[in-house]
């Protein structure tokens, strides 16, 4: 119920000569009429009073658009939600208003959107956006202003994890951003594409998208760092073999990481070292929820990239090595060693070949193509005796070697102790 000076107000306003411009002036009037507690209740007022005249579209239209600018001086984006969505809802429900006043319901629209996102309620926003009409006879818009209120669906579906609904709104905007030119709405994109690449776990191409971006300067400073440390996890984060090296290896020599909080665990994974589980410990507690989240086989996704990574670190440090001596080094069972094993030699990730009955890994020089199969090592007769033959030739040689130093430099020596 309006408060008792806007309801005297709204009585009058029949009998006045011009009762398009009473509405006006009471509207311009309101925060003098009413008071911060009834103000939701006398614009509510207000505009059914508004439609209830019935004064013609043109200055039906007029008067809720002077309603959408004292909503905006408001403070109280609870105001906004209220007395927006009660306006939108008389719109709608009207075949010839809903037509007509495209213009004035998008508004309203928009600026319950902006009071859901100031509240953090950021599905409710996604979702007052999204009824926005963007095409339809009667209200034809330019695909950059398209464009900004689909950046606006998927960054606020982004900010609940629903990367399925940005996604949507995504691909939307890949078949009109070829024909903007605005740097900051391509930016945005660009940005948007990045998230929603990391939110589904696509951990390699969402890091090479945050580190171009990291370059921009479209954005300040600490906002090109943030994005490079994103990167960084992301990486952290991918699939070990060959393509994850090259981009640690980008990101490894980009001189801004060492003056991150990521550079330690970056180093070590670039360089190949066995990480420490205080160390992958501290590096969760920057991780978004979705990069915690659990995989099927129960384990998550940062345990599995740890686990990947010490395992093609141990390859460099051992030639074999048993199922439970690998499996106490990091930290798995001797049955989820051989399986996590067997899956980075079938996906090209590591070079080497599983001996099931004597239960041993061999593991190959040399690094993997990242090609399907390209990981499983070739077992040929006598391999093995021909290395050992390699290796007894090498320690040959290189007595042989140290031999000639030493008659050279200490002939009556080597004449005294070496019998030829």
């Amino acid at each position: 119920m309006a408060s008792a000076k806007v309801a005297k107000a709204l009585e009058l306003t029949p009998s006045q000569d011009d009762p398009a411009q009473a509405f006006k002036s009471i509207l311009s009037n309101i925060k003098t009429l009413s008071s911060p507690t009834d103000i939701t209740a006398d614009l509510t007022a207000i505009a059914d009073a508004i439609f209830a005249a019935q004064l013609g579209l043109v200055p039906t239209r007029s008067i809720l658009a002077d309603l959408t600018t004292t909503l905006e001086s408001i403070s109280n984006h609870d105001v906004w939600i209220s007395v927006g969505q009660h306006v939108v809802s008389i719109i709608s429900g009207s075949t010839s208003l809903s037509s007509s006043l495209l213009e004035v319901s998008a508004g309203l629209r928009g600026l319950v959107a902006t009071a859901h996102e100031a509240n953090g309620d950021f599905l409710d926003a996604a979702k007052a956006l999204a009824e926005i009409p963007l095409d339809s006879s009667q209200r034809r818009m330019a695909d950059a202003d398209k464009v900004r209120i689909w950046i606006r669906i998927v960054r606020n579906y982004l900010e609940v994890e629903d990367g399925t609904a940005a996604e949507a709104y995504l691909n939307k905007l890949k078949n009109v951003m070829h024909d903007i030119e605005d740097p900051e709405l391509n930016l945005h994109f660009k940005l948007s594409a990045a998230r929603i690449q990391d939110s589904k776990r696509q951990f390699l191409a969402a890091a090479q998208s945050y580190h171009d971006i990291s370059f921009s300067l479209a954005i300040a400073e600490d906002e090109r760092l943030h994005t490079l440390a994103m990167a960084i996890k992301c990486a952290i984060l991918a699939p070990a073999g060959p393509p994850r090296s090259r981009i640690l290896g980008r990101l490894y020599k980009d001189e801004r990481s060492a003056g991150l909080d990521e550079f330690g665990i970056l180093e070590k994974m670039f360089l190949n070292r066995l990480l420490a589980p205080a160390e992958v410990d501290k590096f969760a507690k920057g991780l978004a929820p979705h990069q915690l989240a659990t995989t099927m086989d129960g384990s998550t996704v940062l345990a599995m990239a740890v686990v990947e990574h010490n395992l093609l670190g141990a390859s460099r440090l051992y030639s074999n090595i048993g199922f439970d001596a690998l499996g106490l080094l990091l930290g798995l069972d001797s049955d989820k060693v051989e399986d996590t094993t067997a899956k980075m030699i079938e996906q090209g990730r590591l070079t080497g070949s599983i001996d099931q009955i004597d239960r041993i890994i061999y593991f190959e020089s040399g690094e993997a193509s990242g090609e399907k199969g390209s990981g499983r090592a070739e077992v040929l007769a006598g391999k093995e005796m021909r290395r050992w033959d390699s290796n007894v030739q090498g320690l040959s040689e290189y007595v042989e070697r140290l031999t000639d130093s030493l008659q050279a430099e200490f002939p009556e020596f080597v004449a005294s102790q070496i019998t030829v």
